[in-house]
Formats: C-alpha cells, structure tokens, sequence
C-alpha cells in the first residue's frame, strides 16, 4: 500500500465532503470547479499554507507535526476514527515491506474462552479479518456451510471480508448486505492504516479489489470506522430472522498481533433470543435413528 498516495487520497475525499457554507466560508454562489473545499481554502482553515497543504496532499511531505494534524482533523471535522487514520497515514513509521508472515494460529486461552462460552456464538479474528477460531455456535452462526475445523488450517482458513463480499452465502444470511458492507470496507481500511507495511493486508485488498465491484467503489470513498460494538440483521437458513448485538474485544497475542473475540447476543425475552436458543438446539440434538430393514432369518 502506498501511504503518501493514501494519505493524498483520504484528505482529498474528505475535503470534498465538506462546503464551504459548512465551515462558515463565504461560497460567492456560482458553479464551482471541484466538489467541496478547494485546497486555499482548508488550508486558511487549518492555519497553514496552501503550498505546504497541496504538499502534503500530493504525498511531498511526511513531517507533518501534531499540532498540524489536529488542526486539519478539525478543518475536517474528522470523527476519533478518522483522526486516527489520519495520523497513521501521516506516520507510517520506516517499516519495509515484508514477505507476508506465518499464518497466526488462535492464542490458546481465547480458544479456552470462546470455547467456555457454548451458549453465546464467538468467532475470533485477527487484523486481517481471518477467522482464526470458531466456537459451535459461532461456526453454526456465520460459517454453517464451510467446514467446522477450517480456521484450524492455514490453507482453508476463512476471511470475514472475503466471505462478506465473494460467497454467495452471505448475501442470503445478511438482509441488510449493503450495511455490512460499508461497515466492514470502513474497518479494513482503519486497519491498512494501522499496517501499512503487511503484505498479506495488501494482497487481500488487492483481490477483493479485482473481483468485486461494490468493494472498489465502497474503498474509494476512504470511510474508516471501529466496528467494535452495534447489531446485525441475519437471516439464517435454519432458523429465520434474527437481530443480534455485537460486541468486538481485542485480545492481545503472541508476537505484537491482537486477535479479536467478537461475540454475539439476543436481548432476552426477544424473538431473536428464541432463534438463537433453537439454532443451539441443533448443535446438541441427538442424530435422528435410522431404521434399516433387515430381512429375518427364517426359523425353521
């Protein structure tokens, strides 16, 4: 990933999102040339100048203080989430480029942990959204049609993003496809921020680039968002319509990389809580007896 072309390309779509009525700068009516600020006038707003901003812009400067940053965070009127991506777009650190790392396995107490949580559907991620563990009922959840053990090997270990956008399985599990989508395009790119230099993070996005169209136009808009809390609409081909809340936890890991347990919950009394309960019935109901018939022996 190129940073300095990124860091050009996240302040470019934010200026454009932002009028000049919005900030309180005179817009002399008429038709304008570019959609929202121009660069004279964020940078007036930011207190700096318009040479050293269209530097910046252009992926010329990568010294750019703190005191700057939060000026142009808030000319932007960048969220938390947006500010963070700013300056880890502006200080991507020396790291080179890296041939992509030994796939990481699940940290054996997140597995203890997901795996103590039978009545509550877990599946654990790491930065990549590869799906690294799955309880029963987290599997059951999201992954029904792919094999139970499939985080367990590198070679056929899942990724949320990539399922969400490339198994057809998905679309029918999420009614609501388009806001999962925004919502997860929106997280990956927070996460490219935060690793510029990760190979595997680079070549993820470059094939859901080539083989999905919604992808590429949802990550040209350069949203980022921590989807770290909220719900989600399934539904399930077993048991129906459901809304489950969701919660993201980051756990720490072997070697500086965190993995996520992101958990699932009905509210109680809910009919989505009755959905659930039925969908973890299935998990530990006997399998039905099969009656064979057999022809008896003649006595004689």
């Amino acid at each position: 990933m190129d940073t300095p072309a990124e860091l050009g390309n996240f302040l470019r779509t934010r200026r454009a999102l932002l009028r000049p009525e919005d900030v309180g700068l005179p817009s002399y009516g008429g038709q304008r040339r570019v959609p929202g600020l121009r660069r004279e006038e964020l940078a007036l707003l930011a207190g700096v100048s318009t040479a050293y901003y269209t530097r910046l812009e252009q992926g010329q400067s990568v010294n750019a203080s703190d005191g700057v940053l939060d000026a142009l965070a808030r000319a932007l009127r960048l969220d938390a989430d947006e500010h963070a991506h700013l300056r880890n777009l502006a200080r991507p650190g020396r790291a080179t480029r890296r041939p992509a790392p030994r796939p990481a396995g699940v940290r054996p107490g997140v597995r203890q942990l997901a795996e103590a949580m039978g009545e509550v559907p877990v599946v654990v991620l790491d930065h990549r959204y590869d799906v690294l563990h799955w309880n029963a009922l987290g599997h059951a959840l999201t992954g029904g049609h792919l094999a139970a053990d499939a985080p367990e090997r590198p070679a056929t270990r899942p990724n949320a993003q990539r399922m969400l956008f490339l198994d057809p399985h998905a679309r029918e599990l999420y009614p609501r496809w388009e806001l999962e989508a925004r919502r997860a395009v929106a997280a990956l790119r927070l996460e490219a921020g935060e690793h510029p230099e990760d190979r595997a993070l680079a070549e993820l996005i470059g094939e859901l680039c080539m083989k999905s169209p919604e992808f590429t136009a949802l990550w040209a808009r350069h949203k980022v968002l921590s989807c770290t809390s909220g719900t989600k609409d399934f539904h399930h081909p077993l048991v129906g319509a459901m809304t489950l809340s969701y919660e993201m936890l980051r756990a720490p890991a072997a070697e500086g990389a965190a993995q996520s347990v992101l958990a699932y919950s009905a509210e109680p009394g809910s009919p989505s809580e009755a959905a659930l309960r039925l969908l973890t019935s299935t998990l530990t109901a006997p399998a039905p007896r099969v009656e064979h018939d057999r022809q008896r022996p003649t006595v004689r």
